[in-house]
């Protein structure tokens, strides 16, 4: 018997210690990241209509095709850093202890995604939008980001990938997660069995992008790793501050002579999404400031699902194809603070109204 307390009184002591944990610090930089990142996509899609007006063509508004331009080559490292932050926590900021809380992750993310693809649909129906009856993209957002809820294409890409990397640290934890297990086998086996079906019954099947690619989970795990860097490895930023506006020409080169849009998996986008990480990482927050970020942040899904209902009833009107260089600028910035302030002030209202659960 003493030989047996002699052993096991120190695992008591040690599992007491682990129950016993400080909480995970609360990384107020990568709120900053969120914050960041929801800005630069309504950026992009506010820019995207200037683009549009002039049918992506330099002859029809040379004013209103820069000014679009331009802020796509701003805004190229917000998808990829999104993913980078999916992977951080996962992996390393708030890992699954065990299936049933993950699954909570993935219902909280599920549930908003069709909701909004719901009032998208039903929105475009009432203003005589869609392209399609309603009731076919309705059953095709079962399976993919349909119009004109077309943004949403990333939800369908961001829930599988953090199901994959939860799946990987719940087995590596010693865990069964049959569940989560299924779910990515469905995921991976779904395109073949529509298309199997379709050959049988001779109907058209719906295109399934459920799923991600390499890129995707690139970026979530070399993310993850870079937004865990602790404080003091990057030592010397100032490169990064001349990288940065490189890689953002870079890309503006390549949508202009190229093909429009870069390729989320392009080297001018990955090399860009690397300086913004390592700029934003580890930044202090000024106290006084981290009540309001910590606010907004945790907004910025709701305002990100909603931006777009904005985008298409106020930017679209006003962009006009004869717009000088200035004008069309000063234009742009204008309605980017004005969609930016009606998509957080709707989030942060139903926020307030306990409907966050559904609408992100």
């Amino acid at each position: 018997m003493p030989n047996d307390i002699a052993v096991h009184v120190p695992q008591q002591r040690s599992a007491s210690s682990e129950q016993a944990a400080p909480p995970r610090e609360h990384r107020f930089d990568v709120d900053l990241m969120r914050l960041v990142c929801s800005a630069m996509v309504m950026l992009g899609h506010t820019g995207a209509q200037f683009i549009k007006s002039v049918g992506n063509n330099q002859a029809g508004g040379s004013g209103s095709y820069w000014a679009g331009h331009v802020v796509e080559g701003i805004h190229a490292f917000a998808v990829p850093t999104y993913f980078a932050i999916a992977g951080w926590a996962v992996l390393v900021g708030a890992p699954p202890r065990d299936s049933a809380r993950m699954w909570k992750r993935i219902v909280r993310n599920t549930v908003p995604l069709f909701v909004w693809t719901a009032v998208y649909l039903v929105w475009a129906w009432l203003r005589d939008r869609n392209e399609r009856p309603m009731t076919e993209l309705a059953v095709d957002s079962l399976f993919g980001s349909v119009r004109p809820a077309y943004h949403l294409w990333f939800m369908y890409s961001y829930i599988p990938i953090t199901a994959l990397l939860a799946f990987a640290m719940l087995v590596k934890a010693g865990k069964r997660p049959w569940g989560l297990g299924a779910a990515l086998l469905g995921i991976a086996v779904a395109p073949s069995v529509l298309s199997t079906l379709g050959e049988f019954t001779d109907h058209k099947m719906p295109t399934v992008t459920w799923g991600f690619g390499t890129y995707s989970l690139v970026y979530a795990v070399g993310g993850a790793f870079l937004i865990a860097l602790p404080a003091g490895v990057v030592r010397w930023r100032w490169p990064l501050f001349v990288l940065t506006p490189l890689a953002m020409a870079g890309c503006l080169w390549y949508n202009t002579q190229v093909h429009y849009v870069i390729p989320n998996a392009h080297l001018f986008v990955a090399v860009l999404t690397l300086c913004v990480l390592l700029l934003i990482n580890r930044i202090r927050i000024p106290e006084k400031l981290r009540p309001l970020l910590q606010k907004l942040a945790g907004a910025a899904l709701g305002a990100y699902m909603v931006h777009v209902l904005f985008v298409e009833e106020v930017v679209a009107p006003l962009v006009s194809p004869d717009l000088s260089g200035p004008v069309a600028g000063l234009l742009l910035v204008g309605l980017l603070v004005t969609v930016m302030a009606l998509s957080f002030s709707a989030s942060l209202l139903w926020g307030r109204l306990n409907l966050r659960r559904l609408l992100g």
